[in-house]
């Protein structure tokens, strides 16, 4: 089993074309979609990267009453590494998100940023540059 800290993450969205298209043009990352697993009904997913990856993934999520505001509304936090936060978080605002708190160090554990996507849903930069 993979020991990393994090072993997966889901990023709820309200439109999963539009997170897949803010993701693509911030982070360059190509998605893979996939049809809803089990029971899951309406849900609509696309992976970050394919499942046989080793490491760390997760997915785009669109399904009813996660972000609808009726008490049940998801979100996560997830931070993508990077050589230095500047360069992706220079691309958010152009790709419809916003910077809510530009690179900043983090002391002996390097730099991050933190941002929202075109969902509202917040993530980070790392970077130890």
């Amino acid at each position: 089993m993979n020991e990393n800290i994090i072993c997966w993450f889901e990023i709820y969205t309200t439109d999963i074309e539009r997170a897949k298209k803010f993701y693509s043009e911030v982070i360059g990352t190509k998605f893979t979609d996939a049809p809803a697993p089990g029971d899951a009904g309406e849900m609509k997913m696309a992976f970050f990267s394919p499942m046989e990856n080793q490491g760390v993934s997760g997915a785009l999520i669109e399904m009813p009453g996660t972000k609808e505001g009726d008490g049940h509304c998801v979100n996560t936090m997830v931070y993508f590494p990077t050589q230095n936060c500047t360069e992706e978080e220079s691309r958010v605002e152009q790709a419809g998100g916003q910077v809510i708190r530009s690179k900043f160090s983090i002391g002996e554990f390097g730099f991050c940023s933190i941002c929202t996507d075109t969902e509202g849903n917040p993530f980070g930069f790392f970077s130890m540059q």
